[in-house]
């Protein structure tokens, strides 16, 4: 069926923690935007700082922790079935854990409001987006996108209201034309971008306008994986043979390779280069990568660098510094960065031990994010995690821990 926004917009309240526990995967960027002002609940033991106090969330093999994200002290344990994935919400002061049930809400306890910082426990809440096999979280502007794999239905609310409501915000909902792992971005005029896709495979990517009705697709993307934009608001989307950037019109970047895939992409809002994971082989075994991709928007150039010998990574190992420049976490243990335009290696700083890649994609491999110039690298080796200062490579602290780390989010407070 040619979807739609359910009844041109269909607005859901989400009214309570109790009542809606079962009412409910790359990224824009890696540094979480703070979302506007407003009434904001408070949390149990909650005190005034000077200062925004980000904090760290990990997965783990039973359950999340939440870390002070300046000395790495756990400051909370939460204890949860299953295999966990997890991603900043956007709005400063919520993670989303993707769960059997959907995208459970995890209060990291820190936010800012008119101008005065807090601080106080994180709490596991009963709040759940509901979704058939949660997927990818896109938050870009103010509105956050979830995406449900087993139906192709997405829901999108405004990122500052999760931080501002009790219980759940309201959402609209949209559906896909077939259930796929897919993903979406709303544009800041409402426009859905939204890919296309089915039990089979993906496609490519289509327009949606804010009452819901199809003004544009373009099926020339195969394998249709990873979202983000870039200054001026372009989406880019990865393609097993390129990319495929929208600007208002869609325009195909092929790879210089027959088979050239990038599946995660990493933007800023400052810069049109987008950053890629990139693979030429489409029979390599494994999960180890050895170039990256350089997407300039406003060049419509597709450039591929390699790493340095012996130098490689995962989908788990990319970020944006503070200048734009591409940072690779790589299984030599160092931290790599690239100038955005040239490809050039700026600097490398040694951070962890070397390390082999994952026998499957969902196994604990170090991991990184940056946030604020501070590179949050995991260490599941050691059971551990470290913060790197980007402009001189100084750990700035490391965190001992009694579990083994696997995913990682920011919340910056």
């Amino acid at each position: 069926m040619n979807s739609a926004r359910l009844s041109a917009p269909t607005r859901l309240a989400m009214l309570g923690a109790v009542g809606l526990l079962v009412a409910g995967c790359s990224s824009s960027g890696d540094t979480d935007s703070e979302a506007s002002s407003g009434e904001v609940s408070p949390a149990a033991s909650v005190e005034e700082v000077s200062a925004a106090q980000p904090r760290v969330v990990l997965t783990y093999d039973g359950g999340v922790l939440v870390l002070d994200a300046d000395t790495l002290e756990v400051v909370g344990d939460h204890e949860k079935g299953g295999f966990l994935r997890v991603n900043a919400a956007g709005d400063g002061r919520h993670a989303l854990l993707t769960t059997d049930e959907g995208f459970q809400v995890i209060d990291a306890g820190v936010w800012t409001d008119g101008g005065t910082s807090y601080a106080g426990e994180s709490e596991l809440t009963d709040d759940v987006f509901a979704a058939d096999t949660a997927g990818h979280v896109v938050v870009h502007g103010d509105r956050t996108v979830l995406f449900a794999d087993g139906t192709g239905d997405i829901t999108s609310f405004e990122t500052a209201a999760l931080r501002s409501s009790e219980g759940l915000p309201e959402t609209e909902e949209w559906t896909s034309e077939a259930a796929h792992h897919g993903v979406a971005i709303e544009l800041e005029d409402g426009r859905m971008l939204s890919t296309l896709g089915n039990e089979d495979g993906r496609s490519g990517v289509r327009v949606l306008d804010p009452a819901g009705e199809e003004t544009a697709r373009n099926e020339e993307c195969p394998g249709v994986h990873g979202e983000g934009t870039v200054a001026g608001e372009v989406a880019v989307f990865g393609c097993d043979d390129g990319v495929l950037v929208f600007d208002g019109e869609f325009t195909k970047l092929p790879a210089p390779d027959e088979y050239g895939r990038t599946g995660n992409i990493f933007t800023t809002e400052s810069s049109p280069v987008a950053l890629g994971d990139y693979k030429s082989d489409p029979d390599l075994e494994g999960y180890l990568l050895s170039d990256i991709a350089l997407v300039d928007t406003a060049a419509g150039t597709l450039t591929i660098v390699p790493l340095p010998e012996g130098v490689q990574y995962t989908f788990r190992d990319l970020a944006r510094g503070p200048r734009d420049e591409a940072v690779v976490l790589g299984s030599d243990g160092g931290l790599h960065l690239f100038d955005e335009e040239s490809g050039e290696l700026l600097e490398s700083f040694p951070v962890i031990d070397a390390w082999e890649g994952p026998a499957e994609w969902q196994d604990p491999h170090p991991a990184l994010k940056v946030v604020d110039g501070i590179a949050y690298v995991t260490e599941p080796a050691a059971n551990a995690v470290h913060a790197v200062d980007l402009a001189t490579g100084e750990v700035l602290a490391t965190g001992e821990l009694d579990v083994t780390p696997n995913e990682i989010a920011v919340v910056t407070g």
